[in-house]
Formats: C-alpha cells, sequence, structure tokens
C-alpha cells in the first residue's frame, strides 16, 4: 500500500485545479437542493411567498443537519489525510471507521430530538400563525432524511481525501440531479405540494448515502470501510471532533444567524421580509459555494503537505486558493448590482418581494469581495491542525460580529440597518483574518 501521492509531488496549481473543480462544481450542485425548493415552491400559485417563508424558517434546522456531516466529516477528513501524508495507513482506515460510526449516531439522534419537538422548534425560529402549517408539513418529512443526508456529506469528504474528487462531485450531482428530476414530479404532477418537495429531497439524499458507502466498500477506494476500525477510540473520536469544530460552529452560526435574522425580518418587515430574505439567502448560497468548494479542494493539498514537512508547497496552496476565491466573489458581487430584479423574479414575481429583494441585495453583499480571503484565510488554519484560530475566525462573521449588528441596528435603523448589518460584519472580520493569517504566515 506504499504508493507515492500526487498532492506531494504534482504542481500546486494542477492540483488545486484538480480537486477544486469538481468540489466547486459539486456543492453547487448540492446547493440547488433548497434552492429549487423555493424555486418551484415560489412560482406555485397555490403556495408563493408563503410557501418560500415556510423553507425559510425550517432552514435552520436543515443546517444544523448539514452541521453535523461537517463535523465529522471535515475533522475525519482531515485526520485522514494528515495521516496519509504521513504514510500512517492503519491510521487513516480507523479514522475512517470510527467517524462512519459517528456520522450514523449523529443523524439518528438528530432525526428523533428534532421529530419530537419541531413545533416547538419552529415557533421558536420565528413562523408566524400563516406559515407555520407550511414550514411543519415540509420540516416533517425532510427531518427523516437526516441520516442519509449526514451520512452521505460526511463521507463524500473522505472520497475527496481519498484522491477521487472527481467521483465526489458525481455524489452531489447523483442527489441534487434526482432532486431537480423529482421535485416538479412531486409538487406539480401528483399535486403534493411542500410534502412533495421535501419527499423529493429525501429519496435524493438516500441515493448519495448508498452511492458514498459503496465507494468505501467496492474497489474504487485505496482505503476501506472494516468493521474492526468501528470500533469507537476516544482519542480519535477526539481528534476528529477537535478538528472538525471550526466547520461545525460556523455551520452551526449560520443555523443561530438565520433564526435570528428571521424573526427580526418578521418584527421589522413582516412575513413577506422573511420571504425577500429566504430569496437573498438562496442567493448568497449559490454565490459562497464556491468558495466551499475550493475550501475543500485546498484542504487535503495544505493538510498533506504540513503533514508531509513541505511547508513552501503548503503556502503556495493557499495564497492560490485565496487569489482564485477572491476573483470568485467579487464576479459574484457583480453580478448582484448589474441584475438584482432578474435574480428575485427566478423565485416569485410578487411586486413587494421585488421591491424588498432588490434593496435586500444592494445592502447585504455590500462588501463581499472581501469575503473570499476571510474564509479560505479562516480555513487555513484548519487545514495545518490549529482548529482553535480557525474556529474564532470562522465564528467572527457570522456569530461574534453579525448577530449582534442584526440585533442591535435595526433598533437605530429599523428594516435598512438590519440589512447593512453583514457588510458591517463581513469588513471588520475581515480585517481581523488579515492580521492572524499574516503572523500564520510567517510561522510556517
Amino acid at each position: 500500500m506504499d504508493y507515492i501521492n500526487p498532492l506531494g509531488e504534482e504542481k500546486i496549481s494542477k492540483l488545486l485545479l484538480k480537486f477544486s473543480l469538481p468540489a466547486i462544481v459539486g456543492m453547487m450542485v448540492n446547493a440547488l437542493y433548497n434552492v429549487v425548493d423555493r424555486i418551484y415552491i415560489g412560482n406555485s400559485p397555490e403556495l408563493g411567498t408563503a410557501g418560500i417563508a415556510g423553507i425559510t424558517i425550517g432552514f435552520p434546522i436543515m443546517i444544523i443537519s448539514l452541521a453535523m456531516g461537517v463535523l465529522f466529516g471535515v475533522g475525519g477528513a482531515t485526520n485522514f489525510s494528515m495521516n496519509l501524508g504521513r504514510k500512517k495507513y492503519e491510521e487513516a482506515e480507523n479514522t475512517l471507521g470510527n467517524a462512519l460510526v459517528l456520522l450514523i449516531s449523529a443523524g439518528l439522534l438528530f432525526m428523533i430530538l428534532v421529530q419530537i419537538n419541531l413545533k416547538t422548534i419552529l415557533l421558536f425560529f420565528g413562523a408566524s400563525k400563516d406559515v407555520l402549517p407550511y414550514s411543519l408539513e415540509y420540516m416533517r418529512i425532510i427531518t427523516l432524511g437526516a441520516p442519509f443526508h449526514i451520512v452521505s456529506v460526511g463521507l463524500n469528504h473522505f472520497i475527496r481525501a481519498d484522491g477521487n474528487p472527481k467521483l465526489a462531485m458525481y455524489t452531489m450531482f447523483l442527489g441534487a440531479g434526482t432532486n431537480i428530476v423529482l421535485d416538479p414530479i412531486f409538487i406539480y404532477g401528483f399535486n403534493m405540494g411542500m410534502a412533495g418537495a421535501a419527499w423529493a429531497t429525501i429519496i435524493s439524499q438516500f441515493f448519495s448515502f448508498v452511492w458514498v458507502v459503496s465507494y468505501f466498500l467496492g474497489k474504487q477506494s485505496k482505503n476501506k470501510l472494516q468493521l474492526k476500525y468501528m470500533k469507537l477510540k476516544l482519542n480519535l473520536v477526539k481528534r476528529i471532533t477537535t478538528l472538525g469544530l471550526p466547520g461545525f460552529f460556523l455551520q452551526l452560526a449560520s443555523s443561530l444567524l438565520n433564526a435570528t435574522l428571521n424573526k427580526n425580518l418578521f418584527l421589522y418587515g413582516g412575513d413577506i421580509a422573511v420571504s425577500g430574505m429566504g430569496v437573498i439567502n438562496s442567493i448568497q448560497t449559490l454565490l459562497l459555494m464556491p468558495i466551499v468548494g475550493l475550501n475543500q479542494g485546498a484542504q487535503p493539498i495544505i493538510s498533506f503537505n504540513y503533514g508531509a514537512g513541505k511547508f513552501d508547497r503548503a503556502k503556495e496552496a493557499v495564497k492560490l486558493a485565496i487569489k482564485t476565491a477572491t476573483i470568485i466573489v467579487t464576479s459574484g458581487f457583480i453580478v448582484t448590482r448589474l441584475f438584482p430584479v432578474q435574480l428575485i423574479s427566478l423565485f416569485n414575481r410578487d411586486p413587494d418581494l421585488i421591491d424588498f429583494g432588490r434593496s435586500a441585495i444592494f445592502a447585504w453583499f455590500l462588501c463581499f469581495p472581501v469575503v473570499g480571503f476571510q474564509v479560505v484565510a479562516a480555513n487555513f488554519f484548519q487545514a495545518i491542525g490549529r482548529p482553535k484560530s480557525s474556529m474564532f475566525l470562522t465564528l467572527t462573521r457570522q456569530l461574534i460580529l453579525l448577530i449582534p449588528a442584526i440585533m442591535v441596528f435595526p433598533k437605530l435603523w429599523g428594516l435598512k440597518g438590519l440589512l447593512y448589518a453583514a457588510p458591517f460584519a463581513d469588513f471588520l472580520s475581515f480585517l481581523l483574518t488579515a492580521v492572524f493569517f499574516y503572523f500564520g504566515m510567517k510561522r510556517l
């Protein structure tokens, strides 16, 4: 099993393209799960803006599900990559087995707890009496698929770290592609409404689940799932969890952010503001997913070379990733400036929604060009095994700075103040991350 891993030898630019492009495409496709649901529901005469609001209210729950997959998937894959770099192949397979057990356990526990407390959770997240029935109908079904979703998200990181980024991309194509096909059939063809969108999603997640598990049981993978490595080891569980915490807290912060945002949107702008921000969130997701994919592609390159003591290659990888991320987010920023009405109209053509959406897009994305650097630079610390620094920097943008701004700014400037909370947090977190990154790079 002593093979030469290309992560330590190939040209960095070639590796980043090879690993990141499939991940970027995959994340874009994966983002379509929720975005496509919103588009189909928003354009349904029976559901419209109320249906969009229903999904928006439930979105923090779906983010928590994703967070579980990230916690054990990213944490496990990072440790997996570093062990491969150090040629500790048995330890790498041990990490894979332990991560799978953790992913399955987290999925089942999450499903049970949410099903028991769903109505209470949705009310806490800001569901109005008009929106609650739509959200309940959708989320009651969605959460049944949590075990499939969490395992497929988590193991997909391992497929990429195993040296198969294209296959990781195909996993997301399989799931999202199935969802895109089934959504109109279930929503319109079978007239199932919100329930149809939810069933389409979890069937798609099940297909992805089968795909990723089959990969590590078949001949394609260099590292196998074996029962002897599925017995949990406390030190390994701690290592996986620690390395996965930055990404987990990022998603958890995103969930808390969305819940806080929804409450304040309803307070200062009503259900139309909740629906409108649901659309803005979908647009933001599509714009940020390339950066997430870039991080996923860069992480095994940085982790492997850091583990192998090739620090110059690790530096080169993160610098190139930052340049690429900045180009991507700046391009997205330009699109939001040129085509705001067209973007909103994809989801719904309600005049009130379009009016709100136009002003919301302008304010929310004002400092978007600096976000690429912040996200990639924060992830760099995770890739080199410094999760505390990564966790702190990751949380500055969505938790430490943004949530307080969302709570305070509307008290001073109303709904407009709420919308300008995002660029405030984006810029300050960029400055803080720049300082950390400068000194972090000097220490390598």
